[in-house]
Order: structure tokens, then C-alpha cells, then sequence
């Protein structure tokens, strides 16, 4: 029989990892959202409720990154019922964790469990870009990809792709309270380009895959230098340059921002280095003024599931 509700998990990820601008990032392990997702026999998409949040969400489906998202769905489908949805938070917006992002996430995992014959969560891409357009402005997958898939996606306009990453490696992510909105921090990136500072993101990108894919953290370290997309947003968070310097001290592959920021990740090949550096982190923004929290994952993290 057909389901008539689910549950689902979605976890943070950071997105860009530094060098891989729109299209590279990772799922994390610990805290996400969940959506509770019914089956109704009216054919619309509601959004019931959401927790866990002090500012309030659209409750405009079409407005609401899972409600696009879940509308999509229908759409595709051809779907003859909808959906009701409540979202309950674990995710802060504006944090550069894929806030955003894991909603829509784990609506969909929710809602494709209440369908007749369901599709596989590579399948239901499509419909997490849907669901991201909504908050950033741009079909953009690298939160969306590795939500779906755990672990490191590159993430192109129609496909998801995995990318083996050892599983000892981990990162350190910590997370000032402080509000970044994407949308501000793309504004940033307006402006010109030089072709060269293309070649050399480019190389770092290819060094970076190729490190992850061979286990080579050499590699890793001599790619994960972002040139592009971090000069021109460093000075939107409090403390950055002291924060990363004090990653690269404890022995980070590389440090950048995560996501659209503030939040701020390092790559280490133990997760004891990655505790050690969480804290040391943690430590600069206090520098800066700001209280934080710290998380420590593998790089390999976790896909988006259901849930009892």
C-alpha cells in the first residue's frame, strides 16, 4: 500500500567548496531539516507549518524553496493529488550551510515516498533546482546535489556526479551568528574578470577532483585555494582572514567560505586535526566579536533519508 505520510532528514552541506563556484559541494553530518510530508486529494501543495525558525517562511508554496520544489514535482508528474508539508528546521538561513536548500531536499525525499512508483533522488534534481531558484535567485546545485547524494557532488546544470573522497578525511565548519543572505552575497560578485583568474580557478578545480578521486592530499593542497569568488566576499565576514589563517595552522588541505557564507570550512586529513581546528576557529571569531558554533564531519557526509 501506498503511504499517506513520510518523513524526511536532509542534512547542511557546504557548497562552492572554494573552488568549485555553483557546481562543487558536500553534505555534512549532524543537524538538518526534516519534512513531514502528506498526501492529500486536493491537487496543491500547502505548506502547514514551520518550526524552528524566529523569522517566518512563506507559507506561499510557490514562494517557499519546498513548495517549489514539491510543485515541480506534481507538475512533471502529472500528479492527480498533492501534498501538505511541515518543516521543521535545524538548518539556519542565511548560515551558508544550504539552509534553504535542505527544505526543498527533504520535502521532496517526503513527498517521492508517497508515490506510486518512486524515483530514485538523482532523479528528483530537477526539482531540488527548482526549489534552490527560489532562495538564491539561480538553478544552482552544489547544496541540492550533495543533500541528494551524500558525500561530494559536482553538480552540472542536468547531471549529479559523485566524487570518491577517503574516508578519513574531515571537515571543520564553524558558523558565526551573524546573517549572510545569498542573494547579498552574489550581489558582490559583480564586476569584471580577468581570463587568467578563470585558467587558475580552473586548475585549482581539476587539482582539487583529481586529489579527492586519487587520495592525494598533496593535490588537495595545491588546488584549494580559492582566487575568484573568496577575494570579493572576504570583507562580508567579520574576522575571515584571521578564521582561515588559523585553519591553515592547525594543517588544513585548505580553508575558504562555505556556501555563500558567513560560515567558514577547512579540509583535514584526521578528524582529530579537524577538532582541533574547529576550535581554533571558533577562538578567531570570538577575536572578531562573534560567538559561533563548530561542527566536525567527513567530508564524505551523509544523503538526504527518510525518517520513522
Amino acid at each position: 500500500m501506498i503511504a499517506d505520510v513520510a518523513r524526511a532528514y536532509a542534512p547542511a552541506s557546504v557548497g562552492n567548496v572554494g573552488v568549485g563556484f555553483d557546481i562543487l559541494g558536500h553534505s555534512l553530518s549532524g543537524p538538518g531539516d526534516v519534512a513531514t510530508v502528506r498526501r492529500i486529494d486536493e491537487p496543491v501543495v500547502r505548506i502547514a507549518a514551520v518550526r524552528g525558525l524566529a523569522t517566518e517562511l512563506p507559507r506561499d508554496a510557490a514562494a517557499n524553496t519546498a513548495g517549489a520544489a514539491l510543485l515541480a514535482l506534481r507538475a512533471a508528474l502529472s500528479l492527480p493529488f498533492g501534498f501538505e508539508i511541515e518543516l521543521d528546521k535545524g538548518i539556519a538561513l542565511g548560515s551558508g550551510l544550504g539552509g534553504s536548500a535542505a527544505s526543498c531536499v527533504a520535502a521532496l525525499v517526503a513527498a517521492n515516498a508517497l508515490l506510486e512508483k518512486p524515483l530514485s533522488n538523482a532523479a528528483l534534481y530537477p526539482f531540488a533546482l527548482e526549489g534552490e531558484a527560489v532562495a538564491s535567485g539561480g538553478r544552482h546545485g552544489d547544496n541540492v546535489g550533495p543533500m541528494l547524494l551524500g558525500g561530494l557532488v559536482l553538480a552540472t546544470a542536468d547531471r549529479l556526479v559523485s566524487v570518491s573522497v577517503p574516508e578519513r578525511w574531515h571537515c571543520a565548519v564553524v558558523h558565526p551568528h551573524f546573517v549572510l543572505e545569498t542573494r547579498a552575497a552574489r550581489a558582490a560578485l559583480a564586476g569584471h574578470y580577468a581570463l587568467p583568474e578563470f585558467v587558475t580557478q580552473s586548475a585549482a578545480l581539476a587539482q582539487v577532483l583529481l586529489g579527492c578521486e586519487r587520495g592525494n592530499a598533496g593535490l588537495v593542497r595545491a588546488g584549494l585555494r580559492d582566487t575568484l569568488v573568496e577575494p570579493r566576499r572576504a570583507a562580508l565576514i567579520p574576522g575571515f582572514a584571521a578564521v582561515k589563517q588559523a585553519a591553515l595552522d592547525c594543517g588544513a588541505m585548505g580553508a575558504s567560505i562555505s556556501g555563500a557564507g558567513p560560515s567558514v570550512f577547512g579540509w583535514f586529513e584526521s578528524r582529530a586535526a579537524a577538532e582541533v581546528a574547529a576550535q581554533a576557529m571558533t577562538d578567531a571569531f570570538a577575536e572578531a566579536g562573534l560567538a559561533s558554533d563548530q561542527r566536525v564531519s567527513p567530508i564524505a557526509g551523509p544523503a538526504a533519508g527518510l525518517r520513522a
